[in-house]
């Protein structure tokens, strides 16, 4: 291919792509981006997503509803003034309640303090209490007597597994990747509105527009100009 046609082929493709990337740009909607960008920072000025207050509402509702239980534990079981002096003044591992309770309020301070308050965005906190509940469970569900116990012996252990680990799940497949989607459309928004800043009000797509039909004419030309300095050539 003849070098000319090449350096004509190119600018009108760099033509064509800044023409395509002006229209494109100016074409955003400069209001409805601003309405965008507000309300991405209306989120943000509420301190904690939606999401993420869910979560937090189901960790109060651990250890409410363990609590809640252990207190039917204590009532069941002679009264709650003889049944907690036994559980608590003479805790025995073996035996007690007491521990899986306290196992509740765990959770909840690691999960308030990392996820409410200092607004965590990792996996960690939600690891570390998850474990610690798990291998204390099980080595509590092997070495102790709570089958021998009633209802509650199976009740309490499985409830509180249970809920430690509906937490992780929620966490991990439902508040992180929520507020990192909600953290990269903000991004993008606002990206597209500096872009768009950069354009002047007073302009139009009709004066980056280049018809298909001119740039097809002005490639004939190009080829029947260079079929005419070919006979020239050879003379």
């Amino acid at each position: 291919m003849n070098p000319l046609q090449e350096d004509m082929e190119n600018a009108l493709t760099g033509s064509q792509s800044s023409h395509a990337s002006l229209r494109d740009v100016h074409s955003i909607n400069p209001a409805h981006l601003m309405a965008r960008i507000e309300s991405y920072e209306g989120r943000e000025k509420k301190g904690i997503s939606d999401v993420r207050r869910t979560f937090c509402l189901f960790v109060t509702f651990d250890l409410l509803f363990v609590t809640l239980l252990w207190i039917i534990e204590l009532n069941v079981n002679g009264g709650i003034e003889n049944t907690l002096e036994k559980e608590v003044v003479r805790y025995d591992y073996y035996s007690s309640y007491f521990d899986i309770f306290l196992l509740a309020v765990f959770r909840f301070k690691v999960l308030i303090l990392a996820y409410a308050v200092c607004r965590l965005r990792h996996w960690w906190a939600i690891a570390l209490t998850t474990a610690v509940t798990s291998a204390f469970l099980l080595a509590k569900v092997i070495l102790s007597k709570l089958f021998s116990q009633g209802a509650f012996g199976y009740v309490l252990p499985i409830i509180s597994f249970l809920l430690a680990w509906i937490e992780t799940w929620f966490l991990d497949f439902k508040v992180l990747p929520q507020e990192a989607e909600e953290e990269n459309r903000l991004l993008i928004v606002q990206d597209a509105s500096e872009r768009a800043a950069l354009i002047p009000g007073g302009l139009s797509d009709g004066q980056f527009y280049s018809p298909p039909e001119s740039e097809a004419g002005s490639e004939e030309e190009a080829e029947e100009k260079q079929d005419g300095e070919k006979p020239l050539l050879e003379l």
